[in-house]
Parts: structure tokens; C-alpha cells; sequence
């Protein structure tokens, strides 16, 4: 028995008669929020350079793909052996320049021919039917994004991206500007802040930055950054509310400068 074998084995077990409750309560729909987290605290292992946490998400997501595959088998859809079947059979079909006769040989070829492959399997009235609905928007944004390109629907260069942001800023502004009641107009502001957004991640997609990453990391930063505020604050005896705008930009400033230097400082 191998050990994905045993996996395998307990999950059955325990969804068993006699197994554990919990487990034999579960279906695909209640495992859902429970699959998406795993997915997320995989990625998040990566990000941190986390190899043994990232080893140990790995297996929690695993885990969960066997739970999905043993109700399935319980409700005589499919079993994991099909799963694998499945994901083999797909592989080597998408792979003809590996277990075939294609030459496509660079990255930018093997994406387009998958992408032609996949056209063929699926007949589908539009081309970005795939396009999965459950994305986080800024991942979901890219991968449309990602995937017209691959049809040759792609600015050009990265500066006519910039000069399309600029555009959409423009009418960001003209938007807030035509604001004159009591009540903002978030209707039309929102449709051009989504633009503003779109036209943000192709930019990132252009320059080969993962948009979703970039945020992340961006976001990170400023809660590093700011907790160090509100220890600053701390330390002279001051709590977070108390203290207006300036006092605690003068501090922010100071630490963003900091932390510019510390960052500059690391050795290459």
C-alpha cells in the first residue's frame, strides 16, 4: 500500500458507518469554505518562504480532494481513481509537444496551443465561458486578461497600458467632480473605479507582476508598517483614536523612511 493509498484508506473509514461523525456529516457544499482557506494558507506558505508550513498545506488541501473524491464515491458519481485518470488522461492530451509531435517550444506557444486544445474538448458559445465566476476579482481580472492575450487581444507595450490608466483617472475625477448633492453618485463611480482597477491589473499582468501577489505584498507592508505607528504611539503614551491625522502621517513618514533605508541597507 502506498501512502496516498492509505490516505485514501483513512478518509474511507472515517466516512464510514462507525467512522466519525463530523466526517460522515460533511458534504461538498459544506467543505467549500474549508477548501478555499486551504488553498489561500498554501499560498500564503509560499509567500513566506515556509517550507515545512508549506509541506503541512499541502497536505490539508490534499486531504480535502480525497474528502470531495470518497462523497463522490458515496453518492456513485466518482471515485479518486478517476480523478486520476482524468487529470493523467488530460495532461498527456495538452502535452503534444512532450508526449507527441507538436514543436511548440517556448512558453508563449504552449499556452496558446493549450489554450486551442482545451477550445476543441469544450464546445462553448464564448470563448471566456471557462472564466471561473468564484475568483477573487483581481485574480479572476487577470486570468481574462491573460487569456484574450493568448488570442493576440493585448496592448501592445506596457506605456500604452500607462496611458490608458491615465485615462481612466481622468474619469475617476470627472466622476467624484460631478458629485453636488447629498448623496454621491457611487453608481457611476464605482463602474469607473472598476475600470481604474481592471486597467491596473493588465498593467501588473503586462509588466509579468501577479497582480494578486503585488497586493498582497503591498498590503502587508502597510500593516507592518502601521503597527509600528501604533507601537510608536504607545511608547509616548498615546492610544490609536486619540491622536488627529498629522501627528500620526509625521510618525508614518518616519517609518516609511526607516524602513526604506533598512530595506536598502540588505545585502544583495
Amino acid at each position: 500500500m502506498t501512502t496516498f493509498d492509505k490516505l485514501c484508506e483513512i478518509v474511507a473509514r472515517l466516512r464510514a458507518p462507525g467512522g466519525c461523525p463530523w466526517d460522515r456529516e460533511q458534504t461538498h457544499e459544506s467543505l467549500l469554505p474549508a477548501l478555499i482557506e486551504e488553498a489561500y494558507e498554501v499560498a500564503g506558505a509560499v509567500r513566506g518562504s515556509d517550507t515545512a508550513n508549506f509541506r503541512e498545506e499541502l497536505g490539508d488541501l490534499l486531504l480535502l480532494v480525497v474528502m470531495h473524491a470518497e462523497i463522490a464515491r458515496g453518492a456513485d458519481q466518482f471515485d479518486i481513481d478517476d480523478v486520476l485518470e482524468s487529470v493523467t488522461e488530460k495532461l498527456i492530451r495538452r502535452h503534444p509537444h512532450v508526449f507527441g509531435t507538436s514543436d511548440a517550444r517556448d512558453s508563449g506557444a504552449v499556452l496558446k496551443q493549450w489554450e486551442s486544445i482545451k477550445r476543441a474538448e469544450k464546445v462553448r458559445k464564448h470563448y471566456l465561458d471557462d472564466l471561473p465566476l468564484a475568483l477573487p476579482a483581481l485574480m479572476r481580472a487577470q486570468k481574462a486578461q491573460s487569456k484574450v492575450a493568448r488570442v493576440n487581444f493585448d496592448w501592445a507595450e506596457a506605456r500604452d497600458v500607462v496611458a490608458k490608466i491615465e485615462e481612466e483617472l481622468d474619469e475617476v475625477r470627472h466622476a467624484i467632480a460631478n458629485y453636488s448633492g447629498a448623496e454621491m453618485p457611487r453608481h457611476e463611480i464605482e463602474e469607473e473605479m472598476g475600470d481604474l482597477l481592471f486597467v491596473v491589473v493588465n498593467l501588473a499582468r503586462k509588466c509579468k507582476v501577479d497582480a494578486e501577489s503585488a497586493l498582497q505584498a503591498a498590503t502587508d507592508k502597510f500593516v507592518t508598517r502601521f503597527n509600528r505607528v501604533e507601537e510608536e504611539l504607545q511608547s509616548r503614551g498615546k492610544r490609536l483614536g486619540d491622536v488627529d491625522l498629522a501627528e500620526m502621517d509625521q510618525i508614518w513618514n518616519e517609518i516609511k523612511k526607516m524602513t526604506n533605508n533598512e530595506s536598502m541597507a540588505k545585502p544583495e
